[in-house]
């Protein structure tokens, strides 16, 4: 493997891992702090992919905007969903057993699968990106990287410095922590923890609606996407520690790396690795990289 070869499997790892960051940060953020396990969490990434799908075509014609005139209104769909969806299911999740919490949200990936069926169709659907970002860098004599993939790490990169700096140095974080910690604590201080739990999940599904359409110009779109990302997004969760954002971060960027060369050095047992990494480290450390938010 030459260096330009090698640089340009560094920069796909650090996509992935940041991409798969993006995603896995509202899973943890649910998981750890709200207790419930939302196996739909996958589903919101689809949504966010097909939004991208759906909307550039309609914010072009319509607004006259572009990129980021989507991304704003997408995340603006994002926040509502989430509102609504932990208002109509979620919030009578908080106080009941794992195995309730496992069947209504599987329930509802068939709900977000059939809807996508009725609304767009079962077929493959590319997103284009934007003009501006259609280019390449080169990357020695023979090798050229795609401008979009820098700018997809860079924009996760700015999610996650504030993401952190919202939980770590303002007062809506310092809540969410105290939330996780200890709900009766926050309650009894007069907080509303309900109306805390809606803006997490409500900044969870965001993320991952977000994630999903700032992947769409680098993956095909594709019925049942959500789910392949899912799986992935609890080892993330696993890896890292539950509830911890600073364990997704490492987690996923661990998962990036094994991943990307794994398919480059032994593609045949490429699938093996990332499991066989979150048994090490479950193993040398039960309880994840971090224990904290």
């Amino acid at each position: 493997m030459d260096l330009a070869t090698f640089l340009v499997q560094c920069l796909n790892a650090l996509q992935y891992g940041l991409l798969l960051f993006l995603v896995a940060s509202g899973l943890t953020l649910v998981f750890g702090i709200m207790g419930v396990i939302n196996l739909a969490h996958g589903s919101f990434y689809m949504v966010g992919a097909y939004l991208a799908v759906a909307l550039a075509p309609w914010v072009a014609a319509a607004l006259g905007g572009g990129f980021f005139a989507t991304l704003a209104l997408g995340a603006a769909l994002a926040v509502v969903l989430g509102l609504v969806l932990e208002w109509a299911f979620f919030s009578f999740l908080y106080e009941r057993e794992h195995l309730q919490q496992v069947l209504m949200t599987y329930g509802l990936i068939l709900v977000f699968e059939e809807l996508r069926s009725l609304a767009i169709g079962d077929d493959v659907h590319a997103v284009p990106p934007p003009a501006w970002l259609a280019g390449s860098v080169p990357l020695g004599e023979l090798m050229t990287y795609p401008v979009y993939r820098l700018f997809l790490s860079a924009v996760c990169l700015a999610l996650a410095a504030a993401m952190w700096f919202v939980l770590s140095r303002t007062r809506l974080g310092m809540t969410v922590r105290a939330g996780a910690s200890s709900r009766e604590m926050v309650q009894s201080l007069g907080i509303d923890i309900r109306l805390l739990y809606r803006l997490v999940f409500a900044a969870g599904v965001t993320m991952a609606v977000l994630a999903g359409m700032l992947a769409a110009p680098v993956s095909s779109v594709y019925p049942g996407m959500g789910q392949q990302v899912l799986i992935v997004c609890f080892v993330v969760v696993v890896i890292g520690g539950i509830g911890s954002i600073r364990g997704a971060l490492a987690a996923a960027l661990l998962i990036g790396f094994v991943d990307t060369f794994g398919k480059v050095i032994v593609p045949q047992a490429a699938g093996v690795g990332v499991y066989l990494l979150m048994a090490v480290i479950l193993l040398w450390k039960p309880e994840g990289l971090f224990r904290t938010a």
